[in-house]
């Protein structure tokens, strides 16, 4: 799909300089999937300590425990 954005070039210019990308779409690209990536994160991380799996650990990885 074909748009046209008007963004700041010093921050275009940082941003593929940090990433060592070499194309503005494809620093865009990737700028728009971390986006997602972290935002998915994060909404994972509402349910910490909310689920209980009850899952032994040892058992699934065949560990002994120690006494």
């Amino acid at each position: 799909m074909r748009t046209t954005l008007d963004l700041p070039e010093d921050l275009l210019r940082e941003a593929m300089s940090t990433t060592h990308i070499q194309t503005k779409t494809k620093v865009i690209i990737t700028a728009l999937e971390e986006l997602i990536r972290k935002a998915r994160i994060a909404d994972i991380k509402k349910y910490k300590g909310k689920v209980d799996l009850d899952i032994d650990l040892n058992a699934i990885r065949g560990r002994q425990c120690r006494s």
